[in-house]
């Protein structure tokens, strides 16, 4: 059952705000804090630190995914790279074959076999050499064949590391953008909190706990709670066992560990600790593990959230999860239903 989110709808004033200093901060140097109009409440506030802070992650998960397909990009060029260099030793090889058999040609005179037949003392003798000449001419036959295979092997090598270097160097650039946006948006979101008084900071942990308390007893009373598993797999009990380990550590965007993670590098390590190797970000997570209904999960299961997949924690039973939440955050303990709940995956299925 998936909640649905209780932010109330754009048209508003404060959502007029949040384009005003989205905007401008787009416009701005990456990392520079970008002073935003202060919301006219607390509750405005932080709808729009909710908003920056989503769009960080959403950006951050993106340049996980970048960083993941980078890695990989520059395998493959290396790997190219290595076959291109073999195939240009070979043609080396062959090459220097080709010279040496044209030199012995040439100090043979360059005569067919069997004019030299016609010419010899002894022809008994001159046939074994029309033998042997004719197993040369043949191997050099078969050298140059190969040649140009190696040749065309080599090309088709070259063109493909090319390829794949400039597909390696566009993933680049779209980390680049990625990590700007998220510099960006994190930077506008301190500072609108460094604008806030102490007294203010205080309310506005308490409306945020609140708030989160709120979406959990709501979720809770769908009586969803009383219908899922309780018991985890093997592994799914070592996978909340090593992020038990975690827990207080900071959230640092792209980390997955050990000292520090992001939301999907705390899960993707979690499950790899269990023994299984899962996807590296919350959106291939939803789109590559198994779906299980939410009423049907179990410890170990990951919850993703929102509809753009951009976050994800690993539930621990009795309505929680563990979670790296966000910038200036740590791995914690938080309820499951304080999120808008996109659906369940199970690693282990």
């Amino acid at each position: 059952m998936t909640r649905t989110s209780r932010a109330p709808g754009r048209r508003t004033a404060v959502a007029l705000t949040l384009l005003c200093a989205l905007t401008a901060t787009a416009q701005a140097p990456a990392a520079r804090a970008v002073p935003a109009p202060r919301p006219a409440t607390l509750e405005d506030v932080r709808r729009q630190l909710d908003d920056l802070y989503h769009q960080a992650e959403a950006a951050t998960e993106k340049y996980n995914a970048a960083d993941e397909k980078a890695k990989a990009q520059q395998k493959r060029v290396t790997l190219l790279n290595g076959k291109v260099k073999a195939a240009e030793e070979r043609e080396a090889r062959l090459r220097e074959l080709l010279g040496a058999a044209a030199r012995a040609q040439y100090r043979g005179g360059g005569l067919p076999a069997e004019v030299q037949l016609a010419f010899a003392s002894d022809p008994e003798r001159a046939l074994d050499d029309a033998a042997v000449a004719r197993q040369a001419q043949q191997g050099t036959r078969q050298k140059l064949t190969a040649l140009e295979s190696v040749r065309a092997e080599l090309r088709t090598r070259t063109d493909e590391a090319t390829t794949e270097l400039a597909e390696l160097k566009s993933t680049r650039r779209a980390m680049a953008r990625h990590r700007e946006k998220i510099k960006a948006r994190i930077a506008t979101a301190r500072a609108l909190e460094s604008g806030l008084q102490a007294e203010e900071l205080r309310r506005l942990a308490a409306l945020e706990q609140q708030e989160e308390a709120e979406s959990q007893a709501e979720w809770v009373g769908t009586g969803i709670l009383d219908q899922v598993g309780t018991q985890a797999t093997e592994a799914g009990r070592a996978a909340i066992e090593y992020a038990t380990e975690q827990l207080g550590k900071p959230y640092v965007w792209g980390a997955e560990g050990p000292d520090s993670f992001d939301c999907s590098g705390l899960t993707s390590q979690a499950w790899l600790h269990a023994g299984l190797v899962i996807p590296r970000t919350s959106e291939q997570q939803w789109a590559q593990l198994p779906h299980v209904p939410i009423s049907q999960m179990r410890p170990g299961d990951l919850i993703i959230y929102y509809a753009d997949a951009s976050h994800v924690g690993i539930y621990i039973g009795d309505g929680k999860i563990i979670q790296a939440p966000r910038p200036g955050r740590w791995v914690y303990v938080s309820p499951a239903g304080a999120m808008e709940i996109l659906g369940v995956v199970r690693p282990d299925a």
